[in-house]
């Protein structure tokens, strides 16, 4: 990997030190990108996982590791499509195009090639995955103001249609190839279709020159609205959100914008009215991928535009039931946040917080199925009640 100058000083001026965290405490120092991969991939990543964790010493051994996985899988993909195993075959071209997305994370750079390239083997790797897939998927482009936005479309398999969908938002790193696992989607287990949105800023946006604003996805929210109300297999009138990390940002404007949304749902949460946690006192990764993803040029204006990113007046706009899911201890969103958005809905509500838990909820367990069961309640029509919910690291209320 290949050094540029960054946008952000503590980038710039501290990749020693960060390069000093990546040797002593490994390569999930930032957003546990071995973590995701193993909440993505599951059990038969492990091995990938250690050997990547291994490897890595400092910062610009992330994406040449990543993607030395990622091609050893995309070669057992390929053997085993030529020996008639598509199983085999599905599996593995599903890892790599993971593995080959998280390689570009460490890139802040429209041009950069190596960026270029790692997501083109992602896109690569993914179609022949949907080639051989469980259940039915396709991509699609949504319209959005003068360009499209890059989106996946999952469908359940034997489902009655028309079927209920979630619209899933992930998070400022995350990309829409990450929504969906291979096997075992809680959504999809449960009936329900998933569109997965690159939207402003994320993925496949950044390569496009779709850069984020201070509300423009909740405009791009809107339009997923629109293309998901055309598809003939979509109920219309039982559409979800789920979005997790800066996705429970995005999906609270997008509840607030469009009254549509049936029921939303927002984990691992970025609450807090000017980021000041996210972007000034963790990681220095997360200010400089913001920076790209606003497309500024100088930091001291990126710090003036991150004041004007608050919910603040958006929980009165919400309108439909809405659930933060969120840990007590989340070190870049202070959880006062949270409960100050949800003193300001109206709307049903529930707020559940795991105690002592991080940004991540890594040790929250079942939360990931709790909102799986608390979407497909609203979807379904069920009642609720609003309230205030608090869970210890055992899962006992």
């Amino acid at each position: 990997m290949k050094h540029r100058k960054e946008k952000t000083r503590r980038m710039e001026e501290q990749r020693w030190l960060i390069d000093k965290v990546i040797e002593t405490s490994g390569v999930d120092f930032s957003w546990a990108p071995t973590g995701n991969a193993l909440s993505i991939l599951g059990y038969d990543a492990y091995p990938d996982v250690m050997s990547i964790r291994a490897r890595v010493k400092k910062y610009a051994d992330i994406s040449r590791e990543f993607e030395r996985v990622a091609s050893r899988r995309e070669a057992v993909a390929r053997k085993a499509e030529g020996e008639g195993h598509p199983m085999t075959a599905r599996e593995n071209y599903f890892a790599a195009s993971i593995f080959y997305g998280i390689a570009t994370w460490p890139y802040h750079e429209d041009d950069n090639e190596e960026n270029i390239a790692y997501h083109a083997k992602k896109a690569e790797c993914y179609d022949k995955y949907i080639a051989y897939a469980p259940h039915p998927i396709e991509r699609v482009e949504i319209p959005f103001e003068s360009r499209s936005l890059p989106a996946i479309l999952h469908l359940p398999r034997e489902a009655q249609r028309p079927l209920p969908s979630v619209l899933a938002i992930r998070g400022m790193d995350a990309l829409k190839e990450y929504s969906v696992p291979v096997y075992g989607d809680r959504f999809l287990e449960r009936g329900i279709a998933v569109l997965a949105l690159d939207g402003p800023g994320q993925g496949e946006c950044l390569l496009r020159g779709i850069r984020c604003s201070a509300d423009n996805y909740a405009r791009a929210g809107g339009a997923a609205m629109d293309y998901l109300e055309r598809r003939p297999e979509i109920d219309a009138s039982r559409i979800a959100l789920s979005g997790r990390s800066m996705g429970s940002f995005w999906g609270a404007q997008v509840a607030a914008h469009d009254h549509r949304i049936k029921a939303a749902s927002v984990q691992a949460v970025c609450h807090e009215p000017g980021m000041n946690n996210l972007f000034n006192t963790a990681s220095p990764t997360f200010k400089a991928r913001y920076i790209w993803m606003a497309s500024f040029e100088n930091e001291d204006e990126f710090d003036e535009f991150a004041r004007t990113l608050t919910l603040e007046g958006v929980g009165g706009r919400i309108k439909c039931p809405f659930q933060i899911v969120a840990g007590e201890d989340d070190e870049l969103s202070p959880i006062k946040h949270s409960y100050d958005l949800y003193d300001e809905i109206t709307a049903p509500k529930q707020i559940v917080v795991y105690r002592g838990e991080r940004h991540s909820l890594s040790g929250a367990l079942g939360w990931q199925t709790l909102v799986a069961d608390w979407i497909k309640d609203r979807l379904d029509g069920k009642p609720m009640q609003s309230g205030r919910i608090h869970v210890d690291a055992g899962g006992a209320k």
